[in-house]
């Protein structure tokens, strides 16, 4: 199964820019956004479970992303405002067939699926 995130690129803060993340032949159960950054650890940014559409989000990024699905593109979206120069990372899209409790979604041994990332530059 491939993960297929889109949508990486420079912007300048404040700025807004949206991640795709489309899966190849399947809808799964839970998807998630997880970002490294240089140097440091993938950390959980945001994740939707599909069939209610529940979301969490990392402190960091409540009230700037919102994650959301359209079922009829079988499509999970990360729309991204208000960014800022400390946003930049590799963002990731994963995704499991479970349907995990809001707990277990913010945890990357949660989504057996990852797909390879898209660069998100945020100049000051």
């Amino acid at each position: 199964v491939q993960l297929q995130a889109s949508g990486g690129g420079l912007v300048q803060a404040g700025g807004s820019l949206r991640l795709s993340c489309a899966p190849s032949g399947r809808t799964f159960g839970s998807y998630g956004w997880f970002r490294q950054a240089p140097g440091k650890e993938r950390e959980f940014v945001s994740a939707i479970r599909w069939n209610d559409g529940n979301t969490r989000y990392a402190n960091s990024v409540k009230g700037r992303f919102t994650i959301s699905r359209d079922r009829a593109q079988n499509t999970v979206y990360l729309q991204m405002n208000s960014l800022k120069p400390e946003d930049t990372a590799v963002y990731y899209c994963a995704a499991d067939s479970r349907t995990w409790t809001t707990g277990a979604l913010s945890r990357e041994d949660s989504f057996a699926n990852w797909g390879q990332g898209t660069l998100v530059t945020v100049s000051s």
